[in-house]
Formats: C-alpha cells, structure tokens, sequence
C-alpha cells in the first residue's frame, strides 16, 4: 500500500475505534442499574411526598375510632340528650344569671370610657384616672366571682360564660387604658394641642363606621369607638384598626355553618362519649388503682383531645373570622403553626395570637423597660396565665383546688427539658404529648373532686 493509501486510511481506523469504544460504553451505561442514593424514608434524601402515608393514617384514625364509636353505642346507648344541654345552662327557666351579669358588664365599659373622657380635657390628674382605673379593673374580676359563688342557680357552665366574658373585658379594658394614657404621653410630648378638625369632626368617623378616616385622640373616646373594640375579636385596643374593604357573604355563610354544626359536634362528644369516660374513672380514682386510672386516663385522653382540637378550630378560625368578617376587622392572625411547636414557649406564642400580642405589648415589654430581666418577666407571664386559667376553672365549681394553675405552672420545667434535651422531631412529640396527656389528668382531677364534693359517697356506686 503506497503512503498515499497509508495517509487516507488511518483516520478510518481511528474512528472505527472511537465508535466501538461509544457503543461499548452505551451499551454497559444501558444496562447500568446502580447509582448513589439514599433511601426513600433517609433524611438525606430528600423526599418530602408522604401523601399516601397521610392517607393511611387518617384511614387508620377513622377505623379505629369507627370501632370505639360502635362499642360506645352498643355499651351506653344514645346519650344525646337536648333538654340535657339545655339543663348545663339553666336551672331555672325564668332566671338568667349568666345572661344579666354579662349584661351588667356595661356598667364597666361605660365607665373606662368616662374616665378616659375626664384625663383628655384634664378635668382630673392622671394619679386619679389611674386609681379609678384600677378599681374599675379589680371589680371586672371580683364582682362576676362574687356573684357566681353566691348565687346558687348559676351554673358552672353559665358561670365560665360570664367570667370568660368578663376576663376578656379586663384584658381589653387595661389595653384600652395603656393605649389612651401613651397618646396623652405623646401629645404632651410634643408640646402641641388637637385642633377641634380632630377632635370634633371625626367623632362619628371612629372605628366602628364604614368611614375610614384617620382616627386622632382624643377624638376616639366616643361609645362607638370603645363598643367596635369590644366586639372585634382582638385584645389590643388601636385608635385605627385595619379595615378590609367589604363584607364577604359566602365567607361569612361557611363561617356560621361550621359554627353550628362544630358546636353541636362537640356536645354531642361530651355527652356521648366523654362524660362515661369521665363517670368510669372514678371508681379507680376512690380506690387508688394505678393501673386502672392509667388505663382511665389513656381512654379519655383520646375524646379529650378530639373535643380540643375541635373546640381550637371553632373558636380561632370560625368563629373569630365570622366576628372579624362582620365587623370588617383586617387582622385576621388569630393562630400561627403552633402545631410545628418543637418548643413549648413557641407553642403558647402561637396557638393564641391575641392574647400573646397582649402579653407581649403590655405585661412583657413593660416590665422589661422598667428592668426586670428576661427569665423574671417570662415567669410572670405564666404566673398570670395560670391565675386565669384557675380563675375560669375554680370560681364556676365553686372549689379550689389549683390543679389548672399547677398544670400551667408546671410549663416552666417542661419546657426547660423539652428545650435542652430535645430538638426537631422529638420535640414536637413531646409538645403533643403534653396537650394529648395533660389536658386529661387536669380534666381528671377536677371531676373527681367536684363529684365527690357534691355527691358523696354516692360515687362508690357508679360502675367501673
């Protein structure tokens, strides 16, 4: 072969080997089965799509329960009982406690209102308006509690009704009173007075109308303007709330059907399947069974819960955005993600936003700018909290026992635990573990006591 040919065949045998070198390497990546990777339920994998196993667990939930709902029917039969709830209100027909004293209640919003009007114009000092403030404020908690122990047709149930009412009204009041008392710091801060445009004009254009002009004190201290802040589903009194644009019909429809069906949806619960659970532990409770009141506590923790989580949806999504939506309110951030709690502080941050937002703008800031120190000021906090909760617990069962501000309380070590030993997952665990098993043990120990307070030695009779 002459170097002519030599020179023009090379190159064809140079790619002959490159594309049988392709089709080898093509062929053995074809038929490649491995690669590095990690497995599906592995953390670093990066898989986030569990659909079918949310699936499965709420297929799971919903058999499970179909079981312990058919074994109630059959053990007790039908519960619900219309005249019964009726009976959890009232006990005489043609008297109305609950009703009046809530009534009565705008004897201390009339008066909050007055007392702002006297500070404006200076008719008295500031010394004064406050000792009015505070003895206004003392008997928003004691005149309700007097009168829910001393007359003897309230009901319990009547009785949290109205202390709740009156407990919202203080926390209300107060914020009304701080705010007011900044804008007369404010204005005299700046050395200058309201024209009469301010004060007079805009009276009639306070929060509770559909104007919205800017509202300036002390043209806010009007009925109006007082009476939209206590019917707005917020704790903090402002002189100009966000206002949304109109009134949603079909948003406010849904609202007030999950408001009717959830509420008859927890009582049906309570009647049907809770208060057995509750009348059966009381046996193990007189006779100091531990395991049987562990079993006890375990079976009523389940309709315990449920009863909460729906108690949760109807008053902070369904029944706050029905308020809000017909009262035009634009702060509709009445919950956080307080289920993704991997704390307990974050948890009580974000199931209720508004009293947290009370909490945090006047108990705990203020206490902070006078000195008192971050751990001190967060234990005062729950000091507080627990004070309500036994207030609301105690008063209307006409016993203390303290069982509900020593479960708040007892917040304060949980929490220590679950934040220095626990992290992510297991926190979150934890944090469910304390609303699923604490709730009960405090649902527990009230009854019993109230049962045995009230009826005796005749709650050895009831079955096991």
């Amino acid at each position: 072969m002459t170097p002519i040919f030599n020179n023009l065949y090379q190159p064809l045998v140079i790619g002959r080997k490159h594309v049988i070198n392709y089709c080898v390497t093509h062929f053995v990546c074809l038929f490649s089965c491995h690669k590095l990777q990690e497995s599906l339920l592995s953390s670093n994998s990066g898989y986030s799509n569990y659909r079918g196993i949310l699936n499965w667990c709420v297929v799971m939930l919903v058999l499970s329960n179909a079981r312990l709902v058919l074994e109630n029917l059959i053990k007790y039969g039908i519960l619900v009982d219309p005249i019964q709830i009726i009976s959890l209100f009232l006990k005489d027909p043609y008297s109305w406690p609950a009703l009046c004293l809530i009534i009565v209640s705008n004897v201390f919003i009339m008066a909050a209102l007055y007392i702002e009007r006297k500070l404006s114009v200076g008719t008295i000092s500031e010394c004064t308006g406050t000792f009015l403030h505070c003895i206004n404020l003392a008997a928003l908690l004691f005149v309700p509690a007097a009168t829910v122990l001393s007359v003897s047709s309230m009901t319990p149930v009547g009785g949290v009704m109205a202390l709740g009412v009156f407990t919202v009204l203080f926390l209300k009041l107060y914020s009304y009173r701080d705010v007011n008392k900044w804008c007369r710091e404010s204005r005299r801060a700046k050395a200058r007075t309201l024209s009469r445009s301010h004060s007079c004009p805009s009276v009639h254009k306070a929060n509770g109308t559909a104007g919205y002009t800017h509202v300036s004190y002390p043209g806010n201290l009007t009925h109006r303007d007082i009476y939209y802040f206590i019917f707005v589903p917020t704790l903090c009194y402002e002189l100009n709330f966000p206002r949304s644009p109109r009134i949603r019909k079909r948003f406010l429809l849904r609202r007030l059907l999950e408001m009717l069906f959830l509420m008859q949806l927890m009582i049906g619960l309570i009647q049907q399947w809770m208060v057995p659970t509750i009348q059966n532990s009381m046996k193990p409770f007189q006779d100091m069974d531990l395991s049987r009141i562990v079993e006890r506590l375990l079976k009523l923790a389940v309709p315990n819960h449920f009863i909460w989580l729906i108690f949760f949806y109807w008053y902070f999504h369904s029944s706050m955005n029905f308020v809000a939506e017909l009262m035009q309110f634009g702060d509709r951030e009445f919950y956080r993600d307080w289920w993704n709690s991997e704390t307990i502080p974050y948890f009580w941050s974000n199931w209720n936003i508004p009293v947290h937002k009370w909490c945090l703008r006047h108990f705990y800031k203020p206490m902070l700018v006078k000195g008192v120190n971050k751990f001190t000021a967060q234990l005062a906090v729950f000091f507080m909290s627990a004070f309500f909760h036994e207030y609301l617990v105690s008063v209307p069962l006409k016993m203390f026992r303290l069982w509900a501000f020593l479960g708040m309380m007892a917040q304060i070590p949980l929490a220590y635990f679950v934040g220095r030993f626990l992290r992510g997952n297991y926190g979150n665990a934890a944090v469910w573990m304390s609303l699923i098993i604490g709730q009960p043990i405090a649902v527990l120990m009230y009854f019993h006591d109230y049962y045995v307070l009230h009826y005796g030695n005749a709650a050895e009779g009831v079955a096991a």
